[in-house]
């Protein structure tokens, strides 16, 4: 067990209407002039944007709208935001939507403090001491980006898609009404099962494995979500199993269900360069990578990986072949992947095999030119970088 700082400042208000509160809530946070952030499809069709604005108005709050955010939010955008926050004086940022319009909000709400370039918060060149506050009422649970200390961005200029972690960045307040997730496709459901999941196992998988109290924490969100899913696709109007999905998304990405444990994340590394070279939707980018890093690194531990195949995946554990129920457990994975129809290599997700030279551009990126490792389950230089997208695309 490793020492901790456990810090989830946002304010969760959950459930039927909870969208009522939005304008109360803005002005508990001193919010007087707002930017109204979102994507443009989901924010409309359900109604919210007309609804919010109308509560603002009501209350004599004074707001901005700026749409146009896409999965693997972009700079450009973010660069935008910034602009027509500083001509608005706007004080307080609202994000309505997923991950992709939350993580764009964040990132405004640095460039607003901070007087240089925004990018150089993602490429390790400084560090944010101030930030506008952000709201968020959450729409596409996947991301967790509501309630933890992360964003990620996409730089179009060289495809660079990097993130940025600060606790100062965490959001004010986070509403989340299930009922929103009803019209998502199924498609998109099972990308951000799959990311929930992936926030947990990133940390689940980890040289540390002396906290049985996390460990069980872990464990029963993965059941959890992996069964509401499995619910969801046969009955998408199940509030039951939409309202743990929503709440499982802030938990798995808020720390808790990594607490003393030392976080791997590499499998999220690998995938960023992947979305940035073709934008291709996160979720279903992990489950296509997952695999191979886990049959590269499994023997590392393959403890870890047999305590994961029984108490998630429900494999009869073998105990005279340890090896056997930690590779059961993979493809225990991997057919859920299937049947959520997520897919397990890079020849489903991007629809043909990918060349060598795509393989060694993304290897490179990940690894700062051969400069850095990713990962602490197992470090992977340049050379296990390869190694995995090589297997993935087999």
């Amino acid at each position: 067990m490793i020492n901790f700082n456990y810090h989830t400042p946002t304010e969760v208000v959950f459930g039927k209407q909870s969208e009522d509160s939005t304008a109360s809530l803005i002005k508990k946070y001193n919010g007087t002039n707002v930017l109204i952030h979102y994507g443009g499809k989901s924010a409309i069709k359900l109604g919210l944007i007309e609804k919010i604005t109308q509560q603002l108005n009501n209350n004599e709050i004074k707001y901005t709208l700026l749409g146009g955010v896409v999965p693997n939010p972009r700079l450009s955008l973010v660069k935008k935001g910034i602009e027509i926050c500083q001509t608005n004086n706007i004080d307080f940022i609202l994000a309505i939507g997923g991950g992709s319009v939350i993580d764009s909000s964040k990132a405004i709400a640095y460039g607003l403090k901070y007087k240089g370039d925004v990018w150089d918060l993602f490429c390790g060149k400084a560090q944010a001491t101030d930030t506008t506050p952000v709201g968020a009422i959450l729409t596409i649970p996947a991301a967790g980006s509501e309630m933890s200390d992360s964003c990620v961005i996409t730089n179009e200029n060289g495809n660079f898609k990097r993130g940025y972690n600060n606790t100062i960045c965490r959001c004010k307040f986070a509403i989340m009404n299930p009922e929103f997730t009803f019209t998502l496709p199924e498609y998109q459901t099972a990308c951000g099962a799959t990311d929930i999941m992936m926030h947990t196992m990133e940390r689940y998988f980890s040289p540390d494995t002396d906290m049985p109290l996390t460990d069980a924490i872990a464990e029963g969100l993965l059941k959890t979500v992996k069964n509401s899913t499995l619910e969801i696709i046969k009955n998408p109007n199940n509030y039951q199993h939409r309202a743990q999905i929503m709440w499982a998304s802030s938990l798995s990405h808020n720390d808790l269900t990594g607490c003393g444990m030392t976080r791997d994340f590499a499998t999220h590394k690998l995938e960023h360069e992947l979305s940035a070279m073709f934008d291709v939707a996160h979720g279903a980018g992990l489950a296509a990578l997952w695999p191979s890093w886990a049959r590269y690194t499994m023997r590392c531990n393959i403890s870890r990986f047999v305590q994961f195949a029984v108490n998630v995946m429900g494999v009869t554990n073998d105990f005279s072949n340890p090896e056997k129920t930690a590779l059961q457990g993979i493809e225990a994975m991997e057919n859920f992947y299937h049947t959520i129809k997520m897919p397990t290599n890079l020849q489903d997700l991007i629809g043909r095999k990918l060349t060598q030279t795509e393989i060694t551009t993304m290897a490179e990126k990940c690894s700062l030119g051969q400069k850095t490792t990713i990962g602490s389950f197992k470090k992977l230089n340049y050379n296990d970088m390869l190694n995995i997208y090589n297997a993935a695309n087999e």
